[in-house]
């Protein structure tokens, strides 16, 4: 026998040993786990709903943030829809009185023109009327400018 084999033996022998022992403790089998006593499993539904319900409460807090903002955003979007169209339509009515109360101004200014042509002309013609039947009975009477003149 080698110094090299005497060395080295001892250590095969060491490995060998400890190969036998590791394949026993792998077989035997592994201690049998308590079952959860019902206090841990009521604790542990417990922290499980809360978990859940924290959750959902996140979840529907930011599901109403947002539907809030979108309320907010169409609200204010037709507002100012509303307030465009009233504004327009407002210029709209001013435009069409304006204009209208132009037409009516100048109908009535036309108007108390054609009234006021009608009146003198009747007038002139009343006149001339009265004059030529004042004429006619001038005429008539003696010792009158218009008798003299018929004569004539």
């Amino acid at each position: 026998m080698t110094t090299s084999f005497v060395r080295t033996m001892p250590v095969v022998l060491a490995l060998a040993l400890a190969s036998i022992g590791v394949s026993a403790v792998a077989q035997t089998a592994a201690p049998a786990t308590a079952e959860p006593t019902t206090t841990e499993k009521v604790k542990e539904a417990g922290k499980d709903a809360y978990d859940a319900t924290k959750n959902t409460t996140k979840k529907a807090v930011n599901a109403t943030e947002a539907g809030a903002e979108k309320a907010w955003d169409a609200t204010k979007s037709t507002t100012k829809k509303a307030a465009n169209a009233t504004e327009r339509g407002t210029k709209k009515a001013w435009s069409a009185t304006k204009k209208t109360t132009k037409k009516a101004t100048t109908a009535t200014k036309n108007a108390a023109v054609k009234t006021g042509d009608a009146v003198e002309t009747a007038g002139h013609k009343t006149a001339d009327g009265m004059r030529s039947t004042g004429a006619a009975i001038g005429e008539k009477i003696p010792g009158t400018a218009e008798n003299a003149a018929a004569k004539k």
